[in-house]
């Protein structure tokens, strides 16, 4: 009796070899079984990123900007105006890692300054008001813009931070790899 090696395939078909003996590996199409890097290669799967690799940034930043989750884009980020969620309600991820400090103040002053001192200089110059008029009016705008830019710039840095895992995001598992003494 001869020994044979009967090799699984992900079909599980059994045919008859040239021998007469059942074929355990055979494909009845006659073509050769679909590889494992054919999975990969699927349209279907979907793209999960190694713990150490960026998550995409655009999206994160652009949902950050949103105010949403920049995990799955549809759970409300913020609590209230700043106050970032301890973690999405949608989602569970734990946005509570966030370290936007002051970056959002920084971008709003930078953002608001760079498009209100032109309009100022051009209104000044087109028009020249009363100082008092050109007072009441920027002020207005400005702090109207800066309200509107901050929580949205806070967003967008928790975004950030959230696809370069930063400050621990993505690191759920960093208390298990920390030693016990």
């Amino acid at each position: 009796m001869q020994a044979q090696d009967h090799a699984a395939d992900t079909t599980g078909v059994e045919t008859a070899s040239p021998t007469g003996q059942p074929d355990v590996g055979a494909n009845p199409t006659g073509t050769a079984p679909r590889a494992q890097t054919d999975l990969q290669a699927d349209p279907q799967t979907t793209h999960r990123p190694a713990p150490d690799e960026d998550r995409p940034m655009r999206p994160a930043m652009l949902r950050g900007w949103r105010r949403r989750c920049p995990n799955c884009g549809s759970g409300p980020m913020m609590r209230g105006y700043l106050n970032v969620r301890s973690d999405c309600a949608v989602c569970n991820e734990e946005l509570h890692h966030h370290r936007a400090d002051d970056g959002p103040a920084y971008l709003t002053i930078l953002i608001v300054g760079h498009i209100m001192a032109p309009l100022i200089l051009w209104f000044f110059t087109t028009f020249r008001p009363d100082p008092i008029v050109l007072t009441s009016i920027f002020s207005v705008g400005v702090v109207a813009l800066s309200l509107y830019l901050l929580p949205r710039l806070k967003g967008m840095i928790v975004g950030i931070q959230w696809a370069k895992r930063m400050h621990g995001f993505g690191h759920a598992d960093s208390a298990a790899r920390v030693p016990a003494e």
